[in-house]
């Protein structure tokens, strides 16, 4: 593949750093360099989600039909990477880049119509009901039920680890309406208003005291039919399509723009240990061979399809490459890596000099991104995949 840029290439990336340089205010810069995970605050993503929307680049990964960009992969990866560099936050993952898609691959033309033009505006802020108290990897052990009542289904249960429920005004949620059914035969995939009577959200404060996860209960919430994506008992074929796009989805611009700080603080730092740098120069030969590996998947993205077993390698290479760089940032702040080292802010006998964000986010980072080598199937399980659809084992 030739990752070398074209002169369109070149003015086409010229044209996104302009469109940065006059929209991207300095407090949404500030935002996505602090960024301590995938999810940031809505109040700083949905005004950045608006004014891509206005321009029209709000979900390049779309296809074109349904509010995409018709960007090919190299104008996706400028467009991602140039994003990162400038500290653009990130956008929510969970509707432009989940339940999206899947409302593309399985929803009805009223459901699509509905639904589309509300998460390109971020007028809809989704959060993901999958996990429950003992159904994580195993997520086919689900119980959440789901009764049918005439035009509703009754769901009584719980939902666990559910980012930013708190935010969010939409749901995609698995149900049980088949008890009696094979594990994963029994399951319906449905959309749901997060204001219905019924449904409570309590905090979970992560090890990093972020409040990013949520535990969420239903007791006798009604959701209409009209909500359910697919065909009854046949929502574990939706959550699998959905969730090849939660894992192959997104790109490693902001694993670059994070190694790219580090390479400069450890480069710039004469005290630097040697063996530190090596690991810093392995790293960088890791992340160009996952880009690689992205621009080969990113015409199918587009094109509305899932990136198939490519999705559970890519999870594995970016979630595990994204900790080895933050246990490589934490290892360059030294005893500065404690979440509050006001003397490390200046250049001093002992103290590095380093931003504000690096000292901030360092450790947090650290924390928050152990799970990511868990959510979204953990990385044993995506082996496993793997080893099933692509060696034949």
């Amino acid at each position: 593949m030739n990752l070398d840029l074209t002169a369109q290439d070149v003015e086409f990336r010229n044209e996104v750093r302009a469109f940065l340089d006059k929209n991207l205010t300095p407090d949404l810069a500030a935002a996505g360099r602090l960024a301590t995970s995938v999810f940031i605050e809505p109040e700083f993503t949905l005004p950045w989600q608006r004014i891509l929307h206005a321009r029209g680049w709000v979900a390049p990964h779309w296809p074109k039909e349904y509010g995409g960009t018709g960007w090919d992969e190299m104008q996706r990866y400028i467009f991602a990477s140039e994003c990162a560099r400038a500290g653009a936050p990130g956008l929510s993952p969970m509707g432009l880049g989940m339940v999206g898609p899947c409302i593309i691959g399985y929803g009805t033309p009223e459901q699509k119509a509905h639904y589309l033009p509300r998460i390109l505006s971020g007028e809809d802020y989704w959060c993901q009901g999958y996990s429950e108290p003992g159904s994580g990897s195993d997520l086919a052990s689900l119980q959440l039920k789901a009764e049918s009542d005439s035009d509703d289904y009754v769901l009584n249960g719980t939902k666990i680890w559910t980012t930013h429920a708190h935010h969010a005004n939409k749901m995609f949620c698995l149900v049980r309406t088949d008890p009696a059914a094979k594990p994963q035969m029994g399951i319906t995939f449905l959309l749901l208003d997060m204001k219905t009577p019924g449904i409570k959200v309590d905090p979970i404060i992560t090890l990093a005291g972020e409040h990013e996860l949520n535990q969420v209960f239903f007791d006798d919430v009604r959701v209409p039919k009209s909500g359910r994506l697919g065909a009854e008992n046949d929502g574990w074929s939706v959550a699998k399509y959905l969730l090849e796009f939660e894992r192959g989805g997104g790109s490693s611009a902001g694993l670059e723009a994070v190694l790219a700080r580090l390479q400069k603080h450890v480069h710039s730092d004469s005290n630097s240990d040697m063996a530190l740098v090596r690991r810093i120069g392995e790293l960088s030969m890791r992340l160009e061979a996952i880009k690689t590996t992205e621009q080969r998947i990113l015409s199918d993205l587009t094109s509305g399809q899932p990136p198939g077993p490519a999705g559970s390698m890519l999870k594995i290479q970016r979630t595990e490459l994204m900790q080895a760089i933050d246990e490589a940032g934490v290892s360059s702040l030294g005893a500065h890596a404690a979440p509050y080292q006001p003397d490390a802010w200046q250049p001093g006998a002992n103290a590095p000099i380093l931003g504000p964000e690096a000292l901030v986010t360092g450790m947090a980072r650290y924390l928050n991104n152990r799970a990511g080598s868990i959510y979204g199937g953990s990385n044993e399980v995506q082996r496993n995949i793997m080893a099933k659809a692509v060696l034949g084992l």
